[in-house]
């Protein structure tokens, strides 16, 4: 970097110029603090800033609804195996173990997160040992919406973006809410970029 003021070096967390005495300013900072503002984050990799458009996970509606069925089946099962004779000491856990597979996919729900900033789409995966998949916007080549009738009904959706990447392929976010209003807000990111 170089003094704004008389040109001359000024090495890399230096906070005044050698050369005149006058404060060190980055002016690749100062450029893009002053044509963002909002929520910023800092993005270690580059030193720049970032401004988070959304961040969104996977509907919790269809986790919802999973745990109503597994608790009602649970329900008619614990009365089913009491029918039968069997003590409710044992009829009990069974009957909960149901419980099991909606709490599966809560679970595997809350460890999908997808957030897009101002020059990415990052998707974070993974509960214990965690997975973040950058694709910069510069390589996104197409945004669709795609909803079945039930889907659109709820108002959910998935929003596939292809991504012209070394890996190429297609990247989906499922089930997400507002599909159309989510693809709406990357494709004004990415018009900025073009």
């Amino acid at each position: 970097m170089h003094c704004t003021n008389c040109g001359s070096y000024v090495a890399p967390g230096t906070k005044f110029c050698a050369g005149c005495g006058q404060p060190a300013i980055d002016p690749e900072i100062t450029r893009i603090a002053g044509v963002r503002s909002g929520a910023l984050d800092r993005d270690s990799s580059t030193g720049g800033l970032e401004q988070i458009i959304f961040k969104a996970r996977p509907t919790l509606m269809f986790v919802k609804v999973g745990y109503v069925i597994a608790a009602i089946c649970a329900l008619l099962f614990v009365a089913l195996l009491a029918y039968l004779g069997l003590p409710w000491f044992i009829a009990l856990p069974m009957g909960l173990a149901l419980l099991l597979i909606p709490a599966y996919y809560h679970l595997r729900r809350n460890t999908i997160s997808y957030t897009l900033t101002d020059s990415k789409i990052e998707i974070d995966q993974g509960l214990m040992a965690r997975t973040t998949r950058n694709i910069p916007l510069r390589n996104i080549q197409d945004v669709t919406v795609r909803a079945s009738i039930s889907q659109r009904i709820l108002g959910y959706g998935d929003v596939i973006v292809d991504n012209a990447s070394d890996l190429g392929g297609t990247t989906v976010l499922q089930n997400i809410r507002d599909p159309r209003g989510h693809a709406d807000l990357l494709l004004k990111e990415l018009r900025r970029w073009h």
